[in-house]
């Protein structure tokens, strides 16, 4: 495995996001990860999982870098994977738990806002979807997701202006349910899933599972007639000026 790490110790799977400085999702990284959960999830030696990264990072989102470069058809299939990969985290039934090492803009909040519980480390660091600012059309299930754990209103309010929250502000809203400090925050994430661990384990993950029914319902979804409208902005002269000045800030930095 190239773009992640991952331990086991007492049935518990720490996997740590480990692509580059920003963790920034890729083909490469998604599959990867993928992958890993769905072995996790068939595998009866492990009970849960710790997901995070590196600081400054947990994930800076989508790789634009790299999907700047696509051709069409590659784009196209990137955000199937995207959408599968998305969807196969909610409705994982083994509980997770995000140790928000750092940043976690964009995709790396979806990744964060799919697990059970959230711990983020404290620091000048930033949370939230800010995909309408950079030209990215969001699709319904990503907003569900959003609005299950922050309400629909400040979903909505947010979302719509690619706000992002501050550890405090995160937590304030819902986004998150725990700051701690940088050092502690394997130990908080660590304590915190053993409690869902030492419970009995089909009765648990089923009641995950109806809790998120509507929302695995959204996130599975034939989201073909949105991604077409995805695909089409994603191509406007207006999005790729937008994403072409990022790439250039990027490189300069």
């Amino acid at each position: 495995m190239n773009t992640i790490k991952v331990s086991v110790k007492d049935r518990l799977a720490t996997i740590t996001l480990d692509k580059g400085k920003s963790n920034a999702l890729n083909r490469e990284l998604i599959t990867e990860l993928d992958d890993m959960l769905k072995n996790i999830s068939a595998d009866d030696n492990i009970g849960g999982v710790i997901l995070t990264g590196n600081a400054p990072f947990f994930s800076a989102g989508l790789d634009l870098v790299e999907l700047y470069g696509y051709n069409e058809e590659e784009v196209k299939s990137f955000f199937h994977l995207f959408f599968s990969f998305t969807a196969n985290m909610v409705s994982f039934k083994k509980p997770m738990v995000a140790a928000i090492s750092g940043h976690s803009p964009a995709g790396g909040c979806v990744m964060a806002l799919a697990c059970d519980y959230r711990i983020m480390a404290e620091g000048s660091y930033i949370i939230g979807l800010n995909e309408v600012p950079v030209g990215i059309i969001v699709p319904n299930s990503i907003f569900q997701l959003y609005a299950f754990w922050i309400g629909k209103a400040e979903a909505s309010r947010s979302l719509l202006t690619g706000k992002l929250y501050k550890p405090d502000e995160a937590l304030k809203v819902g986004l998150i349910d725990e700051l701690v400090k940088g050092e502690s925050l394997l130990t908080a994430a660590e304590r915190k899933i053993k409690k869902f661990m030492e419970l009995e384990s089909n009765t648990w993950s089923q009641s995950k599972l109806n809790i998120r029914e509507d929302l695995i319902a959204a996130v599975t979804s034939d989201q073909s007639a949105t991604l077409q409208k995805m695909l089409q902005q994603w191509w406007s002269p207006a999005t790729r000026h937008i994403l072409k000045t990022i790439l250039e800030s990027l490189q300069r930095k």
